[in-house]
C-alpha cells in the first residue's frame, strides 16, 4: 500500500547545496535507485511509495545531510553518487568509517576519504605494509588513493620523495620515431600521473616539487640501476610490465620506503609471448606476510556512475 511523507530539512540547509548543486538531476536520481518518488520543494522533500520505501529513503536523506554537514556543508558529486549508491547496495553502515578516514592532502585541497570498503581496506593496508598491490578495474582509484597516501606522508616529513612510474611500452626503440624530445616522447603515458598530483597539490607547489625532484615522475625503465631510499614509491599500469620488469622494480626497494604497485590483471598492451609481471607477482608473493594484495571489482568504482555500468555491460558479454 503506498503512502505519503514529507522530509524536512532543518537548519536552513540548502536543498541545491544538499543535492550537490544539482538537486533536479539528484532528486530523480536518487527516486530511480530507491525505487521511490520524490519531489522536492523549497525546504521539504515529499515522497511517495511503500511504506517500508519511505522509511528507508529518509534514512538516505537524513545521512545525506549529516555528511553535508561534515563535510563543512559542501558535498560534490562524487560524494552524493557514493551515499546513494551506499543506501542502493544496503551499505549505508559503512559510511560513517569511511567518511572519519581522511586523508589530508594540500592546504587548499579538500581531504580526500575512501568510496568503499575496499578502498578503506587498502588505504588501511598502505598505513600497515611495506609493499601493497592494489588491482581491479579503471575508476577504482588504485593510483588516486595511493597517490593521496604518498602526498600525505611526504607533507608530514615521512618520506623525502616520492617517485611515481609507469611502464612505456613503447619505451624502447619504436619511441625514437616519435616527435619531440625525450620528455616530450614520455609524457602521455605520464599524464595521469601528474592529473591525480594536481588534484591533491596546487599546480605552482606540484612544480616546485618536481623542479626539485621532491616529487619524480618517469618510466619504469628510468629505474633500472637505482636505490630508492627514504621514498613513497607508486608503480602504475603494472599489467604491461613483464616478470623481469616486476622483479626490476621491486627490488630497487631501499631504506625507509614504501611501495605501492596497481594496475588491472585483464588488460594489458604486452606481446602475447609475454606474461605480465603483475600476474607472476600475485602468485608469487602471495605467502610474504609483509607484503599486502587488495582487489577491487566494479562495484568500487567511482568515476561517472555510467563507467560502472559500462564495466559490468562488458563483463557480462565476455
Amino acid at each position: 500500500m503506498a503512502v505519503e511523507d514529507k522530509f524536512y530539512f532543518e537548519n536552513g540547509l540548502s536543498l541545491n547545496d544538499v543535492f550537490a548543486g544539482h538537486i533536479n538531476k539528484n532528486v530523480k536520481q536518487a527516486g530511480d535507485q530507491l525505487e521511490i518518488s520524490l519531489v522536492s520543494r523549497d525546504s521539504w522533500i515529499k515522497l511517495s511509495g511503500s511504506r517500508e520505501k519511505v522509511d528507508r529513503a529518509k534514512e538516505f536523506l537524513n545521512e545525506l545531510s549529516r555528511i553535508y554537514l561534515l563535510r563543512e556543508r559542501h558535498l560534490d558529486q562524487n560524494d552524493f553518487d557514493q551515499i546513494l549508491k551506499a543506501f542502493r547496495d544496503h551499505r549505508d553502515t559503512e559510511l560513517k568509517l569511511l567518511f572519519a578516514e581522511r586523508i589530508p592532502v594540500g592546504s587548499k585541497k579538500r581531504d580526500i576519504i575512501p568510496r568503499s570498503k575496499a578502498q578503506l581496506e587498502y588505504l588501511r593496508a598502505i598505513r600497515e605494509k611495506d609493499i601493497v598491490f592494489g588491482t581491479g578495474p579503471a575508476g577504482t582509484g588504485k593510483t588516486y588513493l595511493a597517490m593521496a597516501m604518498a602526498v600525505s606522508a611526504l607533507l608530514k616529513g615521512r618520506f623525502s620523495r616520492i617517485i611515481l612510474t609507469r611502464p612505456a611500452k613503447e619505451a624502447g626503440e619504436s619511441l625514437g620515431f616519435l616527435p619531440g624530445n625525450l620528455e616530450e616522447k614520455i609524457l602521455p603515458y605520464l599524464r595521469p600521473l601528474y592529473d591525480a598530483l594536481y588534484d591533491m597539490i596546487s599546480f605552482e607547489d606540484a612544480s616546485s616539487l618536481i623542479e626539485r625532484n621532491i616529487i619524480e615522475v618517469a618510466p619504469l625503465a628510468f629505474m633500472r640501476g637505482r636505490t630508492l631510499n627514504n621514498a613513497f614509491v607508486i608503480l602504475d599500469e603494472a599489467q604491461n610490465t613483464t616478470e623481469e620488469q616486476m622483479l626490476m622494480f621491486l627490488t630497487r626497494l631501499g631504506y625507509d620506503s614504501q611501495c605501492v604497485i596497481t594496475g588491472d590483471p585483464t588488460q594489458n598492451d604486452l606481446a602475447k609471448h609475454e606474461r605480465s609481471g603483475l600476474i607472476h607477482a600475485e602468485k608469487t608473493l602471495q605467502n610474504i606476510s609483509e607484503i599486502a594484495f587488495c582487489k577491487f571489482s566494479s562495484r568500487d568504482v567511482v568515476r561517472h556512475a555510467l563507467v560502472e555500468k559500462i564495466i559490468n555491460a562488458y563483463q557480462q558479454a565476455m
